[in-house]
């Protein structure tokens, strides 16, 4: 889930109609503000403010139960602004495929801008679609182009093999991994051999630079993907958590150094005794002491296994930051935060799943990026699962629980209450929607209503997570889409 922040080039807008969306945003961005925000990855109709994109694929679209769907609400200099709305599935007019049983559109999502327009466009997984050319479960790897009136039409940008299941949860990411100033999309074909497309992109979803294998001998599963540069050489690396076969208590983290060639062969992240670090489910990256050098954090939120016994604050999830450094992560210096961490709110339980996921932004403006995290099943009280967000402060020395902040469902200008198995906090969402500077906070809650799902948004002060007057919410009344099992707010684009 990446959140590594490239420098973009600017070209001529295109502009088209948008179709399939609830409400347009108005064309009002122009080419002083676009070159002035070519390092917003995720702001599609290039205003200068950041926009959210936040999946559903577990939902009913057409009448096809888990054919899935994607939200687009965007960015203002109020923060989101619901009026200003897109839904897209296969059923929008201009997005490849059609809406099918358990396709699982928008299984995974991520942003960049591919064809190099000067506006960032939505990159969506439909990871359990059957495909001409792939077979059964192949899935596939299309694109949402932006333009000034937002995301409109798009390409098929890969299929994969029978059972690759292309485009699934965590497997995407995008980084100029071979320095020449284009965005390449990385992802994984049989679970575990990284495939990376090499930008530019034509509009057609094609590209002239073709691809890299990256093959891996054992037979690991990627479990999620980020991009950043590791090691300040200035180009774009990819880290993954793995775990070997299903041998789940066996994770560690991996890494691939970008070079003119593409990535190399992976690297695994060694810890203080001399073996691999353990590792988990999801990961970020981003220069959270702010020396020059991207660093990875790790969320490890399934707890249970014989491996808690012999790593650090394994009780109800962990988060791990590892400096990057001029030979990439060291994790001989890595960091272990849990609820029972000095500063961190509550206290560590079985089942809390701190660490669930984890983003990369500076929340508070003093420029070291701070870290949000998801407890979709913390206990709030006698209120069973209902989740909870804290986020965690960077510092020059590294991630710290001093000055850690909660949100939840019952927090003071939080709108609604808590209520069992909302699992609020299940995806988490990091990204500045009103241009002041500060990152704002997103958290979805998928269990909430009976797993129809909601969002929240939180506007970011100075001091606080949850400024007043400031919050958002939305589901599939406001968005006019099916709510039953939808499981709205499953996952952001990062």
């Amino acid at each position: 889930m990446s959140r590594h922040r490239g420098t973009w080039r600017t070209g001529l807008a295109v502009v088209m109609a948008v179709t399939g969306g609830v409400a347009l945003p108005a064309a009002h961005a122009n080419a002083d503000t676009r070159q002035a925000t070519t390092e917003l990855r995720d702001d599609f109709d290039g205003d200068g403010y950041a926009d959210l994109a936040v999946a559903a694929p577990a939902a009913t679209v057409g009448g096809k139960k888990g054919a899935g769907y994607v939200a687009v609400v965007y960015g203002s200099e109020n923060g989101l602004n619901t009026t200003t709305r897109q839904v897209l599935s296969q059923s929008t007019a201009g997005v490849p495929g059609s809406p099918e049983v358990d396709d699982a559109f928008g299984s995974a999502l991520t942003t960049a801008d591919l064809d190099r327009d000067g506006f960032a466009d939505l990159v969506v997984g439909v990871g359990r679609e059957d495909t001409a050319d792939g077979g059964t479960e192949s899935g596939l790897v299309e694109v949402l182009w932006g333009g000034a009136k937002g995301l409109s039409g798009g390409a098929v940008l890969a299929t994969g093999k029978t059972y690759d299941g292309l485009g699934g949860q965590g497997r995407l990411t995008v980084g100029d991994i071979n320095g020449d100033g284009a965005e390449d999309l990385v992802t994984v074909e049989n679970q575990f051999n990284l495939r990376v497309l090499k930008g530019p992109f034509a509009r057609d979803g094609s590209t002239a630079q073709g691809e890299q294998i990256v093959t891996d001998e054992f037979d690991s599963r990627v479990l999620d993907l980020a991009a950043g540069d590791l090691n300040g050489d200035g180009v774009t690396d990819v880290a993954a958590t793995e775990n070997d076969g299903d041998e789940f208590d066996a994770r560690r983290v991996v890494y691939w150094l970008g070079t003119e060639q593409g990535l190399t062969p992976y690297t695994t992240v060694q810890g203080g005794d001399g073996y691999r670090l353990q590792g988990g489910e999801n990961l970020d990256i981003g220069d959270i002491d702010q020396d020059g050098f991207d660093d990875l954090v790790v969320g490890r939120a399934i707890t249970g296994h014989d491996s808690d016994l012999d790593t650090p604050t394994a009780a109800g999830g962990r988060v791990t930051w590892i400096p990057g450094g001029p030979d990439g992560p060291d994790g001989v210096k890595a960091t272990h935060l849990n609820q029972d961490s000095a500063g961190v709110p509550g206290s560590a339980e079985r089942g809390d799943g701190f660490g669930t996921d984890v983003q990369v932004a500076d929340v508070n403006g003093d420029g070291y990026p701070d870290v949000a995290t998801g407890l979709p099943g913390e206990n709030l009280g006698s209120v069973a699962d209902a989740g909870a967000v804290v986020v965690l402060r960077g510092t020059a020395r590294g991630l710290t629980g001093t000055g850690a902040q909660v949100v939840t469902q019952n927090t003071p200008n939080v709108p609604g209450s808590a209520e069992g198995l909302d699992a609020f906090g299940k995806a988490v969402h990091l990204a500045d929607a009103n241009g002041d500077g500060l990152a704002d906070l997103a958290a979805g809650a998928p269990g909430e209503n009976g797993n129809a799902g909601s969002v929240w948004y939180f506007r970011s002060g100075p001091t606080t997570v949850v400024s007043p007057n400031a919050t958002t919410t939305f589901g599939n009344t406001l968005l006019g889409t099916t709510a039953t099992g939808a499981r709205l707010g499953a996952g952001f684009a990062y």
